[in-house]
């Protein structure tokens, strides 16, 4: 058993620790480097990459898209957080706590930012009426949603960080994230034994908002976890997640921004729907 480890009366930034996240972690805010944000054609300027809250608007977007709504083309900008990319000056202007996805709706005469994932499916579903299902279950959409945003720590920066990116694999934390993990999937198999989405008959932004995170573990694709975790067991939240996946928006939101993987399953920038038949990188000469 390794040493027990003793916390110093004052905590001090160790710049070398932190694993593969060492280079980009840090215990201040603020921009490290001025760089403007590029600005497309479109309403909507989308500064993301393709990690689970990433695609949570890439998805709404297209989904948008998908209803008829043409007010909602959007351009869709690479951040690459292991760069540095969000500590820009000009992405800490639109998100000053540096995390992807940022938004700036241009639509109107003055832009307006929206940070943070939950915030950009609200401000995107109220302004275009869509995805909120009708007024008798908003409370129970809004709790979903926020139970989403509470939980994704839990899943993202505990097991998920524990279990796949820390330095070294250490029992007690990946046991008491993965007991967590479990406990949420428990959580959303219960609720969705009796209902086809998370609301009941009405697909909302809280399924949109859950699916990156629960949707894929659930299908195995997220930390290489699947068998670990039995996520076999939760034949409900299996049978949600797979309903989801097969819709177009959602295979259409999964590629957006995102540089890992089947390059045929990339697209490392959207500016148009006709860059999804051909994708941007190729543009790009393969950037």
């Amino acid at each position: 058993m390794a040493d027990a480890y003793t916390p110093p009366k004052v905590w001090t930034w160790d710049q070398d620790n932190g694993g593969q996240f060492a280079s980009t972690n840090r215990p201040i805010a603020g921009p490290t480097h001025d760089k403007d944000l590029p600005v497309g054609d479109h309403p909507f300027q989308l500064y993301s990459l393709a990690t689970p809250n990433g695609v949570k608007v890439n998805i709404m977007f297209e989904e948008l898209l998908e209803a008829g709504h043409k007010g909602a083309e959007y351009d869709a900008w690479l951040i690459r957080i292991g760069e540095g990319d969000q500590f820009g000056s000009g992405f800490v202007e639109v998100n000053p706590n540096s995390k992807i996805p940022a938004l700036v709706d241009r639509s109107g005469t003055t832009p307006v930012r929206v940070f943070e994932s939950g915030a950009i499916l609200m401000h995107l579903a109220e302004k275009f009426g869509a995805f909120l299902g009708p007024d008798e279950i908003r409370p129970e959409m809004l709790s979903w949603l926020f139970w989403q945003m509470g939980s994704a720590p839990y899943l993202g920066g505990g097991f998920g960080h524990f279990y796949a990116y820390a330095p070294e694999k250490m029992e007690y934390p990946i046991n008491r994230f993965a007991m967590e993990a479990k406990r949420q999937l428990d959580v959303l198999n219960r609720a969705l034994a009796d209902r086809k989405f998370i609301t009941g008959d009405h697909y909302t932004i809280a399924d949109i908002a859950i699916w990156p995170w629960y949707g894929n573990l659930a299908l195995g694709r997220q930390y290489d976890a699947g068998e670990f975790l039995s996520v076999h067991e939760y034949e409900h939240v299996v049978r949600w997640a797979e309903m989801l996946d097969a819709r177009p928006a959602v295979q259409r939101g999964r590629k957006v921004n995102r540089t890992f993987g089947d390059p045929s399953e990339q697209l490392h920038e959207r500016h148009d729907a006709s860059d999804f038949d051909t994708r941007t990188q190729d543009k790009l000469g393969g950037n």
